[in-house]
């Protein structure tokens, strides 16, 4: 299985969770503060994951990657921080109780 293979559901998940929550209060802000945190862990997933793999930390054999990087770190490994700068503010939300249900 790819690594590709394996983002996929987290991808659907987060996509399904974030859409869920569009009629919820605020949606566009909560987009753009995800989207600011979504930003800030692409950059620190850039750095950590290029230290680490730099260092032998893991390797990541090259018939399981699409081959796109950013620097050693396959692209594959950035999705994981963006869908959760997306899906845990959206978990977040629907278990809050609905403001206009009061």
């Amino acid at each position: 299985m790819t690594y590709l293979l394996i983002v996929i559901p987290f991808v659907v998940a987060t996509v399904a969770l974030t859409l869920a929550t569009v009629r919820r209060p605020r949606f566009g802000d909560r987009m753009r503060r995800s989207a600011f945190a979504a930003a800030a862990l692409v950059v620190l997933t850039a750095v950590f994951d290029n230290l680490m793999i730099a260092a032998d930390l893991f390797t990541y054999p090259e018939h399981l990657i699409s081959g796109i990087r950013i620097g050693l770190a396959p692209i594959e490994d950035f999705a994981y921080p963006v869908c959760a700068a997306f899906a845990v503010p959206a978990i977040l939300t629907l278990l809050r109780p609905r403001e206009d249900a009061a």
